[in-house]
């Protein structure tokens, strides 16, 4: 699991790469669960605050590209 200083350091395309993989296995995993079982349940919390890391660093990234775009 990364921590947020660490996805705050990654770029634009690499965040939208890492949401997209996290929402995929998040994904299957609800399937394994409707279908049998899931061996690391934890693994569903994991993805689900990793997703809202990445969407919060995403929004700060849009946030204060408004910002220094109203300043110039």
């Amino acid at each position: 699991m990364k921590k947020t200083s660490e996805i705050r350091g990654l770029s634009h395309e690499e965040l939208q790469r890492m949401l997209q993989e996290a929402r995929q296995e998040l994904f299957h995993l609800k399937i394994q669960k409707r279908t049998g079982g899931v061996e690391k349940p934890s693994r569903f919390r994991e993805l689900r605050r990793l997703v809202a890391r990445i969407q919060t660093v995403l929004a700060e990234q849009r946030q204060g590209q408004r910002l220094s775009g109203a300043r110039k």
